[in-house]
């Protein structure tokens, strides 16, 4: 049986250079959580490997915050983000 899945953010920029995506969150997210992108043309999943907000690593976000998240493949602005339970 597959996991939960809950949406707990959205992709708003993505920085193609650095493979960076900022995410506004709708729901808590940490460090060692695994997440999927979820979009048109997106689909994948990865581990949170580490998340920045304002340059500065954090292990744990909330929601109405933004992060920068380092991601393995492309995502686009509008993408779900879900939790992996």
């Amino acid at each position: 049986m597959e996991g939960e899945w809950r949406e707990v953010g959205r992709v708003v920029h993505y920085y193609p250079k650095i493979g960076v995506a900022v995410v506004e969150l709708t729901g808590e997210l940490r460090v060692g959580d695994r997440i999927a992108f979820k979009g048109s043309t997106t689909n994948f999943e990865q581990p949170v490997e580490s998340m920045q907000i304002e340059h500065k690593d954090v292990q744990t976000a909330q929601a109405g915050q933004s992060i920068g998240l380092k991601v393995k493949e492309r995502v686009r602005e509008r993408d779900l983000v879900y939790k992996l339970a």
